[in-house]
């Protein structure tokens, strides 16, 4: 299975960086994090770093030239386009893929006796740079909140 991104132009690979993060950036590039840990090939390009990959698609380039740059993000599945226009949610994602998620009951909070102290959701992954928690299960660095984590949380 695989899932192809093509995203407008953004600063680096994700959008996931610079001073204010795009909260839906965060949680879509989590959830693909998600579906690539389960074994669906995610591959993504960056209109701004890898145009001709929107080039040498004809989908996508039919999109880009009926609808402009407003039919990006575009996601294909296999080669076939499932959404254009606005990025999808895991649920989606996951039905497209044929992969069963964790379901938000599913995920429990890990820390001290206070649920403020941890960070675990199904659209988070561990921060690979400071190496605290954000993924499923797994505590956050001591002191930090939720709304303190990067790009995660």
């Amino acid at each position: 299975m695989q899932i192809e991104v093509f995203d407008p132009a953004m600063c680096c690979s994700t959008g996931v960086c610079g001073p204010s993060v795009d909260p839906a950036l965060s949680t879509f590039a989590a959830d693909l994090d998600r579906l690539a840990s389960s074994g669906v090939a995610v591959r993504r390009f960056n209109l701004g770093q890898e145009p001709v990959a929107f080039a040498q698609n004809d989908l996508v380039r039919e999109l880009l030239t009926t609808g402009g740059e407003g039919a990006l993000p575009i996601v294909m599945v296999e080669g076939a386009v499932q959404s254009s226009g606005r990025y999808p949610t895991l649920s989606e994602l996951s039905a497209w893929a044929a992969v069963s998620m964790p379901t938000a009951s599913s995920i429990e909070f890990v820390g001290d006796d206070s649920a403020s102290d941890a960070c675990c959701s199904p659209a988070s992954s561990v921060d690979s740079e400071s190496g605290s928690c954000c993924a499923t299960t797994q505590p956050v660095s001591m002191g930090q909140r939720s709304s303190d984590a990067t790009a995660c949380c």
